[in-house]
Formats: structure tokens, C-alpha cells, sequence
């Protein structure tokens, strides 16, 4: 009866998630698709299974096991008493905006790392949905989502980010990434400038391999402009999307990084860089 409790929390907190932005996206596809609706759900229903698949073993199965690396990292990383006092005289909304761009930094590198033929294997799974939707943002191998457990918020603990700004950070990303996967062509205008858009983010998932290495930024273009990476999307709406290892199943996906093709030696010119399928 005790290892059921272990995941009645996270399964209950991943049917709100789910249910919640569920209701949300599912409103925004009817709007935005109207008579196309029906068409819109065939299209995306295999991989909308396999995507809710890999959520709840993500979040509900093995939630367990990281809980243990994030409080690891969280015991593990003890912030400079200099820089947790100095965020007392930090105004709050400035706190939540730093929280923000440092949030965005990690991720920015960890995902273009992710990019690399080393890590490729376990991110590939990622960008195997030929029907973006806002649940892509869930298709996650266990092994990447182990990865962003252990990376993602330990700069912004070894800053000494008060917990208030780093779980409002995470939400608000969050909910910004359910949205920017989203089926809708929208570039947001001058605001898209600043934030990632639906129209970025869907050329980041883009079946074209070269393009496909832009646009990293979860949030905010920022730090893909710093760094170069940034791609304007507006000539590349709707774009078809995938990679060329193709989509799978529940079970398909979990063993893709396992696969022969990941670990034969490239070529000589291959060998070093980022890959993008």
C-alpha cells in the first residue's frame, strides 16, 4: 500500500497538469482550426499517445527516481552567503526576471549540448513528432529527462535565486513551452522579438537539419541572438517537421538511444560539431 502513495502525489499533480492544459490547448485548436479540427486530432493521435505515454512514466513511474538527484543537487549545492543576501535587496520582479534568464541560459546550452552526437541519442526522441502539438513538449526519453533533473536549476541554486522566483520561473517556462508547441503559425509580432514564439520554436523541429540547429531558447531569444543560433521563422511557417529516423511508438522510443545507428563511427568529418538527426 506505501509504494502506492509513492505515486499517487505525482499522479494526481500530472493529471491536473495534463487536464489543465489540456483544456487550454484543446480550446486553442478549436479556435485557431475550426472545421480542420477533426482532421488536426487524426493527424496527431499516434504521437499523442505515445507523447502521454512517455509523460507518465516520466512524471508518474519513475518521478521517484528523480526526486533523489534533485535533492541531491539541492543539498549538494550550497549558495555563497554574499549572493543569497544579496537577493533581499533585489525587487521582486526583478528577481523573477533573472530567474527567468538564468533558467533560460542553463537550458539554452544543455539543449544545444543536446544537440551533439553525444547526446543526441536521448534527445532525438524529442523531435520525432511529425505533428507538432503542445503535448511535444512531454516527448521526453527518461534518460533526458534525468539529464534537465540534474542541470537545469543548479546555477540558479548555486546563485542563491530565492525558491519563490525558481518555482515561479519553472511555471512560467512551462506553461510557455506547453504553448510554444503548439500547432498555431504565430510569430507574436515585435513581442517576438524578445519571447520564443510557436513560429520559432516549431523551425527549431523542423525536418530540414541544418535549420533545425537554431533556435534553443525556451523563453526568451536572447540567448540565441548572443550566441548566434537565432533564425527569424517568419519564411518558414508551418514548416514540416520530424527528424530522419522517423517517429515510433511507446516502445520504440524508449529503446532509440539503445540503437545501433547512434554509436557506429561517423565519419572522419563527422566526427566533431553538432548534429542535428
Amino acid at each position: 500500500m506505501r509504494g502506492m502513495e509513492i505515486f499517487a502525489k505525482p499522479a494526481l499533480s500530472t493529471f491536473l497538469l495534463l487536464a489543465m492544459t489540456g483544456l487550454v490547448f484543446g480550446l486553442l485548436a478549436l479556435a485557431t482550426k475550426r472545421r480542420a479540427i477533426g482532421a488536426a486530432v487524426a493527424r496527431t493521435r499516434g504521437e499523442f499517445v505515445t507523447n502521454l505515454g512517455l509523460s507518465g512514466i516520466n512524471m508518474v513511474l519513475l518521478a521517484p527516481l528523480f526526486v533523489f538527484p534533485d535533492g541531491a543537487l539541492r543539498d549538494a549545492i550550497g549558495a555563497p552567503t554574499a549572493s543569497v543576501g544579496m537577493w533581499d535587496h533585489v525587487p521582486d520582479a526583478l528577481a523573477l526576471v533573472a530567474a527567468i534568464l538564468i533558467f533560460d541560459f542553463v537550458v539554452y546550452w544543455r539543449h544545444r549540448l543536446e544537440h551533439t552526437r553525444l547526446l543526441w541519442p536521448i534527445h532525438a526522441t524529442h523531435h520525432a513528432d511529425t505533428a507538432l502539438h503542445w503535448l511535444s513538449i512531454l516527448r521526453k526519453h527518461p534518460l533526458s529527462k534525468l539529464l534537465s533533473t540534474c542541470v537545469d536549476i543548479a546555477l540558479l541554486l548555486l546563485l542563491g535565486v530565492p525558491e519563490w522566483a525558481v518555482g515561479a520561473a519553472g511555471i512560467i517556462r512551462g506553461w510557455w513551452g506547453f504553448f510554444i508547441h503548439a500547432d498555431v503559425p504565430w510569430t507574436l509580432g515585435p513581442l517576438g522579438h524578445v519571447l520564443i514564439s510557436p513560429a520559432a520554436h516549431r523551425l527549431h523541429h523542423i525536418r530540414d537539419e541544418t535549420l533545425m540547429g537554431s533556435n534553443y531558447g525556451n523563453t526568451v531569444t536572447l540567448w540565441d541572438k548572443l550566441f548566434g543560433t537565432y533564425v527569424d521563422p517568419t519564411p518558414h511557417l508551418n514548416c514540416e517537421t520530424g527528424i530522419a529516423e522517423g517517429t515510433r511508438g511507446l516502445g520504440g522510443e524508449l529503446l532509440r538511444p539503445f540503437e545501433r545507428r547512434y554509436w557506429r563511427r561517423p565519419a572522419k568529418e563527422a566526427v566533431e560539431g553538432e548534429v542535428t538527426a
